[in-house]
């Protein structure tokens, strides 16, 4: 795709939801590190149905730990892998006490030793609570992202360097914001609405 095309897609992007959102519930950083984090294999939704009823009973480090492991447990049971995440997230609150004064760091290499905290996870929280550049790429952008022509490539990273090296400047902040609500509501990993996608003129997907 050229570089023409590009910035066509996401200037579209862009005019239709000029200040795209996260659909995870969070207040804080400290939020919204949890939730990301408890996102992997499980969809948004579910997730804010486990935040609403854990962050009822601490939502801060310093009282996440007051609670205990099985009251964690039992908020969360509704996602995958729920015992680990529980884990995580005691483990989390405790190094952040312990190290960064109960904040959560805005940088990536401190973000990707907690437990629990992949790149992924990390690039959403510096985006997202940081307003940093960064572009978090799961298998699901990786997806949309190689489907409609933007990139060829083989991984998440490889993805998101290429991303990174091809979007406009000013629309890297909400890039992947897009990509996930395209990924999500229109481009479909079964049955993708290409008839009402307002890209598929540039869309190789569509096109080819």
């Amino acid at each position: 795709m050229t570089l023409e095309a590009i910035h066509s897609i996401f200037d579209i992007f862009h005019q239709l939801n000029p200040n795209p959102q996260t659909e995870l519930y969070f207040e804080d950083p400290y939020t919204l590190l949890i939730a990301v984090m408890l996102s992997a294999q499980t969809t948004d939704i579910n997730v804010n149905k486990a935040t609403d009823r854990l962050f009822k009973l601490a939502k801060t480090p310093e009282t996440m730990i007051t609670i205990t492991i099985e009251d964690i447990e039992a908020s969360i049971k509704n996602l995958n892998y729920y015992i680990t995440k529980a884990k995580n997230i005691l483990a989390i609150s405790k190094i952040l006490i312990a190290q960064y004064h109960g904040q959560v760091p805005p940088h990536r290499d401190a973000l990707e030793t907690l437990p629990g905290v992949g790149r992924k996870t990390a690039n959403v929280v510096l985006n997202v609570a940081f307003n940093q550049p960064t572009l978090a790429v799961d298998t699901h952008i990786h997806r949309v992202a190689n489907r409609m022509g933007l990139c060829t490539t083989k991984t998440p990273l490889d993805t998101e360097r290429e991303l990174l090296a091809h979007i406009p400047p000013p629309y890297i902040h909400n890039a992947h914001h897009w990509l996930i609500l395209h990924g999500r509501y229109i481009c479909k990993a079964r049955n993708p609405e290409c008839q009402k996608c307002p890209v598929n003129k540039v869309c190789h997907f569509f096109t080819c």
